[in-house]
């Protein structure tokens, strides 16, 4: 695994409900000083999971005001050739990710960018940076081809967009690493908490691995720390076995469920892993029934059960992070600014009790 202690440190998820990236920049780094991310601001359409992430795609369309990926198109067979071309180049030929199809721009990213700017004026006081793709699953369950069929049923088209993202996540991490050695990548996928439902009945764990095996490989190739943050519970066991080095999940909500595979935990943790413990929720109404030591309270009884299933409290301490459920890019700018801050205020907690800092 790639891994690192983080001591329970703060760590954010990237939507955030502002219009402003420099700004959006200037509280990430007020919160998460250490290891902060780029944000991803939904007001703006580009800057959507799907929007942000599919350019560079072949055969790629529009039908009102909808992306999607035609697969009967006259230049589609030409589009697709090139972009294998462009792949192969990439990973085998020695060529530049840079001004390639498989880089961010500002166009649909402008949030990286501002990250690079911002970061780059503290490096020296950075333990690591984040960046986060969105995952091979949610990408191609959520991208359709002419007929409305979701791209994942098409095994070129998959393949397409695996190493897509792979590449994409690459250029990042590279460009992470110029400014910091300790670079982070996760792997955004919402959709997982439907797998196993009738909507994906068809899709199986052997699918899913693969998937996952492939995007975690490209990071590692680039010595990065490859994780996976999914907002609701999940055949948890699908991505303990596909090798990711961190898991982000909603502590607050989940934790009993998340705890039902302690063999995997045990292992996860002996092997370096890192957990990114969702303890700070991000739905208003439970916002407004917390505060810092409540929810350290909560932690504390967490890290109690994990310790109870043969973990121990040193591990849990050296391979934890502390984040919120998921991002705040649905809420108020008041709220996510008290999301942020009881990140903050929690971790503060629990390194000052456990004498981490």
């Amino acid at each position: 695994m790639q891994s690192f202690k983080t001591h329970c440190a703060p760590l954010l998820i990237g939507s955030l409900p502002i219009d402003n990236h420099d700004r959006a920049m200037e509280l990430i780094l007020q919160s998460t000083p250490q290891i902060p991310l780029w944000p991803q601001l939904p007001c703006y359409k580009e800057e959507g999971m799907v929007q942000q992430f599919i350019p560079g795609m072949p055969g790629l369309d529009v039908c009102d005001d909808t992306l999607f990926v035609n697969g009967e198109g006259e230049d589609f067979d030409a589009d697709f050739l090139a972009f294998y071309e462009d792949y192969l180049m990439a990973t085998e030929g020695g060529g530049s990710l840079d001004d390639s199809r498989f880089c961010l721009t500002t166009e649909t990213a402008k949030g990286f960018f501002a990250f690079l700017k911002h970061t780059e004026k503290i490096k020296d006081s950075l333990t690591g940076l984040k960046a986060q793709t969105t995952g091979p699953f949610t990408f191609a369950t959520g991208v359709v081809d002419q007929n409305n069929k979701a791209i994942f049923y098409n095994e070129q088209l998959r393949d397409a967009a695996i190493k897509l993202l792979s590449l994409k996540a690459k250029w990042q991490i590279r460009k992470m690493k110029e400014i910091c050695p300790q670079a982070i990548m996760i792997f955004d996928e919402p959709a997982m908490a439907g797998f196993g439902s009738s909507a994906f009945i068809t899709i199986t764990l052997d699918d899913i691995k693969a998937c996952f095996g492939e995007v975690f490989d490209a990071v590692h190739e680039e010595g990065a720390t490859a994780g996976v943050h999914v907002c609701a519970n999940t055949e948890w066991s699908v991505l303990f076995d596909a090798g990711a080095d961190l898991i982000s999940f909603d502590a607050y909500s989940y934790f009993d469920k998340f705890i039902l595979y302690p063999d995997h935990l045990k292992r996860f943790f002996h092997e370096g892993g890192i957990l990114a413990s969702g303890i700070v929720p991000t739905t208003p109404e439970f916002i407004d029934q917390e505060d810092g030591d409540s929810l350290t309270t909560k932690w504390i009884e967490q890290a109690a059960e994990l310790e109870k299933i043969g973990i121990p409290m040193e591990q849990i301490l050296e391979q934890t992070l502390i984040t919120p459920s998921c991002g705040t890019g649905s809420v108020s700018l008041a709220y996510a600014e008290k999301v942020m801050n009881l990140v903050k205020e929690v971790s503060s907690n629990i390194r000052e009790k456990y004498n981490l800092c």
